[in-house]
């Protein structure tokens, strides 16, 4: 039997009408999408001086003077840069107002209670995205950076001649978009790692996982986040370690996570009178001293 709070909305309309709805959504967040594109576009220049941050600060921190080194190889490539930033920075900017649409339109569908239980976790997952994203931005790629420069060598660079004549040399000369592609898959992976509390927490409210299955499978978690870091990550020993510990811990609070969802559950069904406290504690007297039975029956059989 359902209460009141439980009925979903009277909202009930024709498949043409919710098809209209949905059209009417997207196109809001489409509008708002492009409107962020703009807004991004002209303000790149700023944006993509920002994004070479870690890499000016490592090259300055190995003693390089000049510039931070990135060319355009192409001519099309400056216009191709720009419209990267515009478009990841008008996502980002367009988002909120994209998931308020999506909600406007799921949430007549939901319970109430299905409501309560899903706003927290479309709320908290942009936050955990952006927290990943500084994570990679602000750590991750300074170390990966110094790293990949790290294969450079004097020598014969530009037609200047050095002490160390005929020795071929390495300089880095890159290109701005590969530059820019590269520091995105760093943002977006770390992002994206840290929405597993999220999810997990998330499957566990749904009753997808446990908190003891998550736990059981740990050992299998190690391994795939061992691969995970090193596929995500430049071949850089701290990086790849710096990876693992960060998804790791977040696997532990997701496990914790679930075992507090399990909890109120446990205390919610226990207060509506689903348990029984006495037959509880009875299978767990029983459980744990399995002798109990096997007393009272031979002392039942003796006083027979």
């Amino acid at each position: 039997m359902t209460t009141a709070e439980d009925e979903i909305d009277d909202s009930s309309a024709p498949l043409i009408e919710h098809l209209a709805e949905l059209r009417t959504r997207l196109i809001r967040s489409v509008l708002a999408f492009i409107a962020g594109m703009v807004i991004c576009f002209t303000v790149w220049n700023p944006v993509f001086n920002f994004l070479t941050q870690p890499l000016c600060d490592a090259m300055a921190a190995r003693g390089e003077s000049g510039d931070c080194g990135l060319i355009l190889i192409k001519l099309q490539e400056g216009f191709f840069v720009a419209i990267s930033i515009s478009l990841l920075g008008g996502l980002i900017l367009a988002f909120p107002y994209i998931s308020f649409q999506m909600w406007r339109f799921v949430a007549p569908g939901l319970y109430r209670t299905e409501k309560n239980a899903f706003l927290p976790f479309l709320l908290a997952s942009p936050g955990m995205f952006f927290l990943g994203a500084a994570f990679a931005f602000y750590v991750v790629t300074p170390l990966a950076f110094d790293f990949f420069l790290g294969f450079q060598q004097p020598g014969s660079v530009l037609g200047e001649e050095t002490a160390e004549n005929g020795v071929a040399g390495i300089a880095f000369q890159g290109s701005a978009q590969e530059y820019l592609s590269l520091t995105i898959k760093f943002i977006v992976a770390f992002g994206l790692c840290f929405q597993l509390p999220v999810l997990l927490t998330l499957m566990g409210k749904a009753g997808l996982v446990s908190s003891e299955g998550l736990g059981n499978v740990r050992k299998y978690a190690v391994v795939a986040i061992l691969v995970l870091a090193a596929l995500v990550t430049p071949p850089d020993v701290i990086t790849q370690i710096i990876l693992f510990v960060v998804v790791y811990g977040l696997y532990e609070i997701s496990i914790w996570l679930v075992r507090r969802v399990e909890t109120r559950r446990e205390e919610r069904l226990r207060a509506e009178g689903y348990y029984d406290d006495e037959e509880e504690m009875s299978d767990i007297v029983a459980a744990e001293d399995p002798l109990h039975e096997d007393e009272t029956g031979s002392s039942g059989r003796g006083n027979d």
